[in-house]
């Protein structure tokens, strides 16, 4: 045979051990994604057949409102730690974190006075969190509504809000389908409202209410005083009653009473609640789900966020009964202190990075108990497109369930994870009704779909799956 057959017949082998190599390797993927998809349908079959996220969040609702420093935050806390230990982890601890105590005291008394057209009309309302009180004797005093925090900035500056209390009603906008994005752009006059104009003289704050609707329920919430502002005590009305007092402004000088009671007591020692299965081949490489077990004090937080916490309790406890043995490490954090401070997260993500430790993947529920739609992912610049092409490589396996993986957010409490540079999501339920219940005393177990809490836990465990059993490098 001379040089150049012997040279066909070369190229003729490796052609053919190519060809035969790229379908071997076909149908080892083949083989791989049909074993993905029965695996994940059998997490949603044993998710909506015995979940237990739902019977837990019934317990969780029965300790109420869980604000950070309260009795019922440490009911929740020894709840959620003894739920944990039944879950078969290799260990289950708590984790200490300093949290503000902030207490509501009596109940809010706001109303209109001295109205010509209405006569005396009482309001619904509530203290904002972390907002100082009136005093017992209450504060009556001319509104002067607006818009924007750079409307009452120049009001203030033009000499026009001393004596006064400054109303803030610029409404959520409803034409966004995306109803965090609404909450985005009004929630700023909540949360630095008071503090933006008290150095100008203004005796107090009111706020509208954040929701896209129009009702009686008014929403609290935080609102954070700057350094070297002078504090006024900030009050959230409804929507209807912010309605009601702008129309009333258009007709005359309008008067409220204000008074409240609460105030911030001695910082407490708290804590987070934290389980772990230890990886079997990569322990070094963290995968964790998340939310945050503190709620305000009015209603029983459940979807915000008692949902979070129970459905990430279920993604181990669905994979234990699946008797997956996982890979990499898998990590369950009750966050404490998200609503007004975030302590919980600050000391998280210190111990872990002076313990030198990866989180390759965290999720994070924080946005109600709704049927999922899908995950927003979130990460460090760097690592960011490669991980997150890797993700959505498996898109196919999710669709069968409604399941979208877009480039967004992550979570409050995980963000801080972001310079371990693994990839962050947020779980992303559907929100059209989420801000009806949110911060406000309808946060309720009735408010709440079995199914609909379950399907949000089979998302999870079935991303966490995918992710520990391929990791997200090459």
């Amino acid at each position: 045979m001379n040089h150049f057959n012997q040279k066909i017949h070369f190229l003729l082998f490796l052609s053919i051990f190519c060809l035969m190599t790229l379908s071997l390797n076909a149908q080892n993927t083949m083989k791989s994604s049909d074993e993905d998809a029965f695996f994940i349908k059998n997490i949603y079959k044993t998710t909506l057949t015995k979940g237990q996220g739902y019977d837990w969040l019934k317990d969780l609702a029965t300790i109420g409102g869980r604000l950070s420093g309260s009795p019922q935050s440490f009911a929740a806390i020894e709840f959620t730690k003894q739920m944990m230990d039944t879950l078969g982890m290799d260990t289950v601890w708590l984790q200490p974190c300093i949290v503000p105590h902030w207490v509501r005291g009596d109940k809010e008394q706001v109303r209109i006075v001295g109205s010509k057209k209405m006569g005396t009309i009482e309001l619904k309302a509530l203290a904002l969190g972390n907002s100082i009180g009136t005093g017992q004797k209450g504060i009556t005093a001319e509104i002067v509504e607006v818009n924007s925090l750079d409307e009452a900035e120049k009001l203030g500056k033009a000499g026009k809000l001393r004596g006064k209390i400054v109303f803030y009603n610029r409404p959520m906008d409803n034409t966004q389908i995306n109803t965090f994005a609404a909450y985005g752009g009004a929630v700023d006059q909540r949360v630095w409202g008071a503090s933006k104009v008290g150095n100008y003289g203004a005796v107090a704050a009111l706020v509208r209410s954040m929701t896209t609707r129009l009702d009686d329920i008014p929403h609290t919430g935080v609102t954070v005083y700057e350094e070297g502002v002078r504090k006024i005590p900030t009050v959230a009305i409804s929507t209807n009653d912010a309605e009601l007092l702008s129309r009333l402004t258009t007709e005359e000088v309008v008067r409220v009473f204000i008074r409240t009671t609460c105030k911030n007591l001695s910082p407490k020692l708290s804590y987070n609640v934290v389980g772990e299965i230890k990886g079997s081949e990569y322990p070094d490489e963290i995968l964790l789900v998340g939310g945050h077990l503190d709620s305000w004090d009015v209603g029983d937080g459940v979807h915000d966020d008692g949902a979070g916490c129970v459905q990430s309790m279920d993604v181990i406890h669905v994979l234990k009964q699946l008797n997956y043995r996982p890979k990499r490490t898998l990590r369950c954090v009750m966050f404490m202190n998200e609503e007004n401070g975030q302590a919980g997260s600050k000391v998280y993500t210190e111990t872990s990075n002076d313990n030198k430790e990866f989180h390759l993947f965290a999720i994070e529920s924080d946005r109600g108990g709704f049927t999922p739609r899908g995950f927003t992912c979130d990460g460090d610049k760097t690592i960011f497109k490669e991980k997150f092409q890797k993700l959505y490589a498996w898109s196919p396996l999710l669709e069968p369930y409604g399941i979208t993986l877009a480039k967004g957010g992550s979570g409050a409490d995980i963000s801080r994870l972001k310079s371990q540079k693994g990839l962050l999501l947020g779980l992303k339920p559907d929100s059209q009704r989420y801000f009806d219940y949110h911060h406000t005393a309808i946060d309720l177990m009735d408010t709440v779909n079995k199914r609909e809490l379950q399907l949000g836990a089979a998302a999870m465990a079935s991303l966490i799956y995918l992710v520990d059993k391929y990791g997200l490098g090459d």
